[in-house]
């Protein structure tokens, strides 16, 4: 089984990660709404939903959401903020998206790159790029590569609900791995998060074998401009 198949259905995996800004999210996707000019109403896809936090807030500003995810548990979390707009359902991001054509996808938070193949990586741009209408939009929200290589924190450690998660990382093979281990009800867990350090240009070029052409990138979830030393890539393209 894939690192992502039995951490992310794990209740820990939202323990350590329970901390996340919420009004950070949503100031987001406001910034990133103005910025796009997306119709209300229009037809939206959120790519690896998780629990769902960017999904249930896009569908309050006047869209119609799906939100896919393979991790069954959050789907299931899910379904209690389903409205007639806002839908949930457990779909792996390599295969085909069943239904109608839909204006935007959003793929957000490092929700890409955790392949061991790269061709599963290219299977995603397929699959966007197949839902898509002509002109419609994907906002691709990942690392900057070089950011993460310049800094990284080996060690440290965070306690949440009582769970002390002791943090080891290191770049492996292109890769960002997380060994994440903890003790809870007297039993040692032991997970593991990897992430391919995609530059800027293989983006770019798995985009364009799918016809879905460069329009804007950002460096921060402020959007503003990308840099070096800035820690996201957020890109938009947009179906030719």
């Amino acid at each position: 089984m894939a690192w992502f198949e039995s951490w992310f259905n794990t209740p820990y995996y939202h323990i350590l990660y329970k901390d996340r800004d919420y009004v950070e999210a949503e100031n987001f996707i406001d910034k990133l709404l103005n910025k796009i000019k997306l119709p209300k109403n229009s037809a939206l896809i959120d790519l690896a939903c998780g629990r769902g936090r960017h999904s249930v807030y896009l569908n309050k500003k006047g869209y119609q959401v799906l939100g896919l995810d393979l991790s069954e548990a959050s789907i299931r979390y899910n379904k209690q903020f389903e409205t007639q707009d806002l839908h949930f359902e457990v779909h792996d991001m390599r295969e085909p998206i069943p239904g109608d054509k839909v204006e935007c996808v959003m793929n957000l938070f490092t929700s890409f790159g955790y392949f061991e193949d790269d061709k599963d990586d290219e299977k995603v741009f397929k699959s966007v790029a197949e839902i898509l209408k002509s002109g419609g939009l994907f906002v691709l929200d990942f690392l900057n590569a070089d950011y993460v290589k310049n800094t990284l924190e080996p060690e440290y450690q965070t306690t949440k609900e009582n769970i002390t998660f002791n943090i080891q990382k290191r770049i492996e093979d292109n890769r960002v791995i997380k060994n994440i281990r903890f003790k809870t009800e007297d039993k040692d867990f032991h997970y593991q998060e990897k992430v391919k350090l995609h530059s800027f240009e293989k983006l770019i070029s798995l985009a364009e074998k799918h016809h879905l052409s460069f329009i804007d990138r950002w460096g921060d979830y402020q959007l503003n401009p990308f840099t070096e030393n800035t820690a996201r890539c957020i890109i938009l393209f947009q179906k030719k």
